[in-house]
């Protein structure tokens, strides 16, 4: 009972339709263990970097489930604009109260922008993970490599599979 009103509580606040039909039990939604924040529209590493392609350029950044994981980020190290970065090395990193974990390429190519900001707040990759929070801007070398990444579906579905484990 209290798994059903949560159910309804949440889908009323998401705007999500949750009837049940009186033959089966089972609500209109599903319900997903990765309750981490997952767009549409960007790609995603297994390593929780995501990507957003838009014309020459790829913004990169950590994942809101990375970050969950991570806890209070307090500094993030990022190389200078000129840089190149190859799919799968490692570009950085992100300390926080938890732990340091390296910052994965998901794309090979040229750093043509890094988010300065995160220097003096660093919280921003907490807070904003994919707008205010993005680390660096790439022109991409290989563009192809964006096909191996994951879309919203297949990431979720790995959170999932995460949290299981």
């Amino acid at each position: 009972m209290a798994l059903r009103m949560w159910a309804s509580s949440t889908a009323n606040a998401l705007k999500v339709s949750s009837t049940v039909s009186r033959s089966n039990f089972s609500p209109a939604f599903s319900i997903s263990r990765c309750f981490s924040t997952v767009l549409e529209g960007l790609k995603y590493a297994s390593s929780h970097e995501w990507v957003k392609h838009e014309g020459s350029m790829a913004t990169v950044g950590i994942t809101d489930h990375a970050q969950d994981h991570l806890g209070e980020v307090v500094f993030v190290d990022l190389p200078e604009a000129g840089t190149s970065v190859s799919h799968g090395s490692s570009f950085g990193a992100v300390e926080s109260v938890k732990a340091t974990s390296d910052i994965n390429s998901p794309i090979s190519g040229e750093i043509v922008e890094v988010n300065t900001k995160l220097t003096e707040t660093p919280g921003l990759v907490n807070s904003s993970p994919y707008e205010d929070g993005w680390m660096i801007k790439v022109k991409p070398s290989n563009p192809s490599e964006l096909e191996s990444l994951m879309g919203a579906k297949e990431y979720t579905k790995l959170c999932d599979e995460e949290e299981v484990h």
